[in-house]
């Protein structure tokens, strides 16, 4: 098949890329580590860490997981922690053992986290001490045997956050500080690791209400590393680049350009542990020449609407992209006025690495075109391929294609076709131009700020709660979040109320998936059959 969306690609870029270059991420980190050595690599507020240090510090930590806690190859260690200098370190710590990192929300409610630990088999994490209330409350009920505590200032301060740890009856716990200084002494045998051995289990929303573990190897992460340097390789200056972080980097958008890619370029990386608190981070911008920046409508949004925001020095912006949800054109206008940098949109899942296609050589409409050795095609419910200007699923294929979901072939059979494309469940359609446009979602998925929320686990969880006879939950447009989330309530207990709803939710789902609005009514619209009709809602 011809596809119509190369004769955009600009001369320097190539369709066909070696991705067999390098055998694993280890070999890119060793690169880095060596290439960069007295560069900053990673900045936290004023405190600062050298490609040299992230070498030393990881190579303790791996020391330590494979000699005292006897991690080895292909086991899962979750890391639950926020963009902090721990997260680098953690990782590539995780990564020399050859173990798989189980990427972790820090703001899980205890039973979103308990799902998570035991579908992935977890029996060792390394978590952020403000979060180790939520893993007290589980840790019982799962298969965690290890902890390894971070704290807010471990690299710089004495902390205590194993002893809090120990409080909660976790009397293993140790800090990370305390893990190092152990495996500072202990040899370190990385194994030899190659494009088929897993890396990452990075879960996503399931419509069934459970999470599922998409299953990321060495092989896909570095083909969308090198997919995406081809890409944007026209903004890069290796050992230049000053990165501007604040999608949390357990996300696969930040995860992968952020933490990984522009590490590769041997970037400094400014880390945004806390983007609510939006004055810190427009000062930590101001204090920085950020030249990469990546967000999401909210973000943008939010930014735009802080008026400090206008004072920062954009001279040094080269290149923007928003994911996890359309980028409102509105706000892709309102950021080129005030930063005189356009807004380019990606778009990708967490099956695909993440990213798909890119739209930074064209215009700011639509999601642009393929990254090279990247397949994509729109079919019909039956998989048939549909031609050029017809609307149908987005089904994509390539080297940064997920191996499947975690111990769940039916859910891995059910998202692939049979000639192997993944099936994203958005709708799409390849315009006249060759350029992709979303039309609507196939899924009753619903985006806040850039997060998958799924209505069927909201219902299941708000059937836990006395008094409600049945609810439905869609997505509405939200100035803010882009989309909110609505639940329509049939109630038995006539004295329930929207606040007794929202509180009930708050126990046990995660901020930005609990309702913001309730509509409390009769019945809710079902068809012959008994399924509930949401488009009815809506």
């Amino acid at each position: 098949m011809v596809k119509p969306w190369l004769k955009h690609y600009p001369s320097y870029m190539k369709d066909k890329l070696d991705t067999q270059q390098y055998h694993s991420m280890l070999d890119i980190f060793h690169e880095s580590v060596v290439k960069y050595k007295n560069k900053v690599a990673y900045q936290q507020l004023d405190k600062q860490i050298t490609y040299n240090d992230v070498d030393c510090l990881s190579r303790d930590l791996a020391a330590y997981l494979q000699t005292v806690q006897q991690i080895n190859k292909g086991d899962r260690v979750a890391l639950m922690c926020p963009n902090m200098l721990c997260f680098p370190i953690a990782l590539w710590g995780i990564v020399r053992t050859g173990a798989v990192q189980v990427n972790v929300n820090p703001m899980y409610t205890p039973r979103e986290l308990k799902h998570q630990l035991n579908d992935s088999q977890v029996e060792t994490i390394i978590i952020f001490s403000q979060s180790l209330d939520t893993l007290a409350e589980i840790i019982d009920e799962t298969s965690i045997k290890k902890v390894i505590t971070i704290d807010l200032n471990e690299l710089t301060n004495t902390t205590d956050s194993a002893a809090v740890a120990h409080e909660k009856g976790m009397k293993s716990a140790v800090s990370l500080k305390q893990a190092m200084a152990v495996g500072n002494e202990q040899p370190l045998n990385e194994p030899k690791l190659s494009h088929s051995d897993l890396l990452f289990l990075q879960y996503t929303g399931g419509t069934t209400g459970l999470s599922k573990g998409a299953v990321l190897t060495h092989g896909n992460i570095v083909s969308n590393i090198l997919q995406f340097r081809e890409v944007i390789q026209e903004y890069v200056k290796c050992g230049e680049e000053v990165v501007i972080t604040a999608i949390p980097m357990y996300h696969i958008f930040a995860l992968t350009a952020n933490t990984l890619c522009y590490f590769w370029f041997g970037s400094r990386n400014v880390l945004i542990t806390n983007p609510r608190d939006i004055d810190t981070f427009i000062d930590a911008w101001k204090n920085n020449p950020v030249t990469f920046f990546t967000g999401v409508n909210t973000l943008f949004n939010g930014l735009l609407h802080t008026p400090s925001f206008a004072e920062v020095d954009f001279s040094a912006l080269k290149l923007v992209i928003g994911g996890g949800a359309a980028v409102q054109e509105a706000v892709a206008d309102k950021w080129l006025q005030v930063t005189g940098t356009q807004l380019n949109q990606g778009y990708g899942l967490s099956e695909t690495s993440p990213v798909l296609t890119l739209n930074n050589h064209c215009s700011t409409t639509g999601i642009g075109i393929p990254v090279p050795e990247t397949d994509i095609s729109i079919r019909d419910e039956n998989d048939k391929a549909l031609p050029q200007g017809s609307s149908g699923e987005l089904c994509a294929k390539g080297p940064q294609i997920m191996l499947g979901y975690w111990n769940n072939d039916a859910a891995t059979k059910e998202a692939m076709t049979e000639d192997g494309y993944f099936k994203t469940g958005d709708i799409a359609m390849l315009d006249d131009d060759g350029y992709f446009h979303i039309v609507d979602r196939k899924k009753d998925m619903i985006l806040v700020s850039g997060f998958n929320v799924y209505p069927n686990e909201i219902e299941a969880e708000v059937a836990k709660m006395p008094g409600i006879l049945e609810s439905a939950c869609v997505g509405v447009n939200d100035d803010k979040t882009g989309e909110a989330v609505k639940l329509f309530i049939v109630k038995q207990d006539p004295n329930l109320t929207e606040q007794d709803v929202i509180a009930f939710c708050r126990e046990n789902l995660t901020s930005y998936k609990v309702p913001k609005l309730i509509c409390f009514i009769d019945s809710i619209p079902k068809s012959s059959v008994g399924k509930m009709l949401r488009r009815k809602l809506r």
